[in-house]
């Protein structure tokens, strides 16, 4: 299985495709992926994004690559997310720095939980976030998102993020 095909207003959401992985690459090797266990050399980078990447054929579900719709630029990657050890499948993100702050992640996660909601019919998504990751913190609670105590993390010290996805359409 591949990912679909899905669009919003600005966006494109499609299959990772191996020259995405530059960027991930990229995001990896700086300090922007301390929330993230990084930073991290390439070959490890790799192996992260290969099986995320992975997670399609083998459960149905994964990242998306976000695009541009007018410029086809790489903009980032939102998906749900369910490597061995995760409690649950979770909705996570990750966007280029010249991409933050414009509503690009908001959006697209929105529409990936329309995604889950229709194909899946599952009530609810998490996401876990380590507690100093304030910007994503109030990206998961602006896009509906609350916080929870009753549900794991994947480490002791997560902000687990309960998404009902039961209103969507």
């Amino acid at each position: 299985m591949t990912a679909p095909i899905l669009h919003t207003k600005r966006l494109t959401l499609r299959m990772p495709i191996l020259a995405d992985f530059e960027y991930r690459a990229a995001f990896y090797a700086s300090d922007r992926s301390v929330w993230e266990d990084g930073p991290m050399p390439r070959a490890q980078a790799w192996r992260v994004w290969a099986s995320e990447v992975a997670q399609w054929p083998l459960m149905g579900f994964g990242p998306f690559s976000l695009e541009d719709r007018q410029s086809r630029q790489y903009l980032g990657e939102v998906g749900v997310y369910r490597p061995e050890g995760f409690p649950e499948p979770e909705l996570g993100w990750f966007v280029l720095p010249e991409a933050e702050g414009r509503g690009y992640a908001a959006e697209a996660a929105r529409a990936v939980m329309g995604w889950v909601r229709k194909t899946f019919g599952w009530d609810h998504l998490v996401s876990y976030i380590a507690p100093g990751n304030l910007r994503s913190i109030a990206l998961a609670l602006r896009i509906g998102g609350r916080k929870v105590t009753d549900r794991p993390g994947t480490a002791d010290d997560d902000v687990v993020i309960l998404h009902d996805l039961r209103g969507i359409a």
